[in-house]
C-alpha cells in the first residue's frame, strides 16, 4: 500500500505558485523578501517531561521557559495573514504542556492556519480533545516501543507514562470517531536496535486497541549539535527486512509507513543528491520558544541561521530584515551542505529545487 501522506516523500509540489514566486524571484530581494513560508515549526514550550535518549535538542536544555500565551496568538494571527499555511507544534519541549494551547490553537486556526503536532501523548487532556482537536490536521504521538519497560527506557521516563498515551489516544480517537472529525491520528517510533523486535506489538497496538490511522517507522537522525551521538553510525541495512514484516499490517484504515527510502540514504552523503539548500530561508522557518526565528531547524542556536526575535520584531519585520537578506547569501553561496542533517526535513524538497533550479534533465521542453 503507497504511502498516501507522502511522509516518506514531499509535498511542495502541491505548491506551485508559491514555487513559480521562488524560481521568479529567489535571486532578487525585492521580491525574495516577500515569499513567506508555507511551513513552520513553532515551540510553545522549552520543557519537557521525557528525556528521549534520541532526542536531537538535548543540547538547548529543556529550558523551563513558555511562550506568553498573548504573545503566541498575535504571532499565530499575524503569520496567518502573511500567508503561512501551516504550523507544526513540536520543538524542544512538549507542546501540550502549554497551557494556553487550547486557545493558541484555535485562535491561529481562524487565521486560516493548519495546525500538526508532534507529542508524547502523556499530557492530553479532555479539554485539549474536546476544544482544539477538531482544529487539527494531524497529530502525530512518538512511541518508540511497543512495551511499557522498552518505552521507558528509552524515553526515560516512568513505565506508566506508556499507559497513560495508550488510554489518551484512545480517547482521542473515540472522540475523533463521535464527532466525526476529519483530523489524522498517528503515531512514529525511530527505528533503533532497543525496539527493533516490538515494532510488531506497536504495530498490533496501534491497530487494533487504540484505532490510529497510521504508523511510521522512521530512521534516526544525527544532529550535529547533539549531545548524544549513541546511534551515529547505525546501518539501516540490517533493519529493513521489517518492511514487509511491519507493512503487513496495513489495511484499509490503517497504514504502516516504513521510512524505507529515508533509511537507504542515510548513508549516502546528501552531496550526491544536490549541491546547494534551495528551500532555506524560503519554504521553512522554526520558533524558539524564546521567539528566536530561525531559517533552518537543523541550526538552532547558530548565529549564521538566526533572523531575529518574532516577540521583539513582527513576524514581517524579521522575515524581511537584513539578516534574512544575508542568510539568503550564505545558504545560496556559503553554506557547506556536508554539515547539514541527513535526512532533513527539506531533503526531498532540495531535490525537487534542484532539479528546477538547475535543469539537470534534458530536453524539458518535450513534456
Amino acid at each position: 500500500m503507497a504511502d498516501k501522506y507522502r511522509i516518506d516523500s514531499h509535498k511542495l509540489i502541491y505548491h506551485p505558485r508559491r514555487v513559480a514566486e521562488f524560481l521568479d524571484g529567489s535571486d532578487n530581494w525585492e521580491t525574495a523578501r516577500e515569499i513567506y513560508p508555507i511551513y513552520v515549526e513553532l515551540s510553545p514550550m522549552g520543557t519537557c517531561n521525557h528525556r528521549c535518549i534520541f532526542c536531537a535538542y538535548d543540547y538547548i536544555g529543556y529550558e523551563p521557559s513558555a511562550m506568553e500565551g498573548p504573545a503566541l496568538i498575535a504571532l499565530l494571527r499575524e503569520m496567518g495573514e502573511l500567508g503561512v499555511k501551516s504550523v507544526h507544534l513540536a520543538g524542544e519541549g512538549e507542546p501540550l504542556l502549554h497551557k494556553q494551547i487550547v486557545e493558541a490553537i484555535n485562535a491561529g486556526h481562524e487565521a486560516g492556519l493548519e495546525f500538526g503536532i508532534t507529542t508524547n501523548g502523556t499530557v492530553i487532556n479532555d479539554r485539549f480533545i474536546q476544544e482544539a482537536l477538531a482544529q487539527v490536521t494531524w497529530m502525530k504521538v512518538s512511541m518508540n516501543a511497543g512495551t511499557a519497560a522498552t518505552y521507558s527506557q528509552i524515553h526515560r521516563c516512568k513505565e506508566g507514562d506508556f499507559n497513560k498515551a495508550v488510554t489518551n489516544l484512545t480517547r482521542a480517537v473515540a472522540f475523533k470517531r463521535q464527532h466525526a472529525l476529519a483530523t489524522t491520528i498517528g503515531a512514529q517510533a525511530l527505528l533503533l536496535p532497543e525496539n527493533a523486535e516490538e515494532l510488531e506489538t506497536l504495530a498490533k497496538l496501534c491497530r487494533d486497541e487504540i484505532g490510529l490511522d497510521y504508523l511510521v517507522i522512521k530512521p534516526y537522525s544525527q544532529h550535529y549539535s547533539s549531545n548524544t551521538h549513541l546511534y551515529e553510525t547505525l546501518d539501516y541495512n540490517d533493519y529493513l527486512y521489517l518492511e514487509e514484516l511491519l507493512t503487513a499490517y496495513s489495511t484499509s484504515d490503517f497504514q504502516v509507513i516504513f521510512r524505507a527510502k529515508s533509511m537507504k540514504k542515510y548513508a549516502q552523503p546528501i552531496t550526491e543528491r544536490y549541491a546547494t539548500c534551495y528551500s532555506t530561508p524560503f519554504f521553512q522557518a522554526h520558533i524558539m520558544t524564546s521567539g528566536e526565528l530561525y531559517s533552518c531547524p537543523s541550526f538552532l542556536k547558530d548565529e549564521r541561521f538566526l533572523l531575529g526575535n518574532v516577540f521583539e520584531s513582527s513576524f514581517k519585520e524579521v522575515w524581511q530584515s537584513e539578516k534574512r537578506k544575508a542568510n539568503i547569501e550564505y545558504v545560496r553561496h556559503g553554506l557547506d551542505i556536508s554539515e547539514c542533517r541527513h535526512n532533513c526535513h527539506m531533503d526531498q524538497i532540495n531535490v525537487y529545487l534542484s532539479d528546477l533550479m538547475e535543469s539537470r534533465v534534458p530536453h524539458v521542453n518535450f513534456i
